[in-house]
């Protein structure tokens, strides 16, 4: 009776779990980015502020391994106060190079907090979507394949970022759709 008993609970247990299984989708959060446009453009013009700041830098550092050199040359002829300012100078050179690398391209320089402006509205963006998508579909859980998820086999049917983009993109297709439509329709 009491085996019966434990058997009876198990299989209430799993028909309980079974019943309340929650649906599961995936979505790729890095390829949805890369299609949105304005995520390019804004993208570009990041990198293009951080091409500016690396040639700023390069220059800076030129400058520095001028002075530097030309002070290491010309050490044995300056005398006193002369000897102490061109040392200096190279010495504020250096460490300016050092402040600007650090303030800019530092781990919470001014690229970090530029790329996380960018990223934030886009991610909100896709928050918004993948809600609207998950509450449309039925799904309790979505995972984002692009953030470090291991997913080692996926069926076509679980990837919902199509969906995601499209309602991004507000039901325009995108020419990845055209293409799949296209190489379907040839069959």
């Amino acid at each position: 009776m009491k085996n019966f008993k434990v058997i009876f609970t198990f299989v209430l247990f799993l028909l309980f779990g079974l019943s309340n299984a929650q649906k599961i989708g995936v979505v790729d959060t890095e390829y949805i980015l890369d299609k949105l446009p304005q995520y390019k453009e804004a993208e570009a013009r990041l990198n293009a502020q951080i091409d500016t700041w690396q040639s700023e830098l390069q220059n800076l550092q030129s400058e520095y391994e001028k002075k530097r050199s030309a002070f290491e040359s010309e050490k044995v002829l300056l005398i006193g106060d002369q000897l102490k300012l061109r040392e200096k100078e190279v010495m504020d050179l250096e460490k300016n190079i050092k402040t600007t690398t650090s303030l800019r391209f530092g781990a919470n320089g001014e690229i970090t907090k530029l790329r996380t402006n960018l990223v934030e509205p886009f991610q909100d963006q896709i928050w918004g979507a993948v809600k609207t998508m998950s509450e449309k579909n039925g799904l309790g859980i979505v995972l984002d394949k692009s953030n470090n998820v291991n997913v080692i086999f996926l069926q076509k049917r679980y990837d919902y970022t199509d969906k995601v983009l499209d309602i991004l993109l507000k039901g325009t297709s995108t020419p990845d759709k055209k293409e799949k439509t296209n190489n379907k329709s040839k069959r």
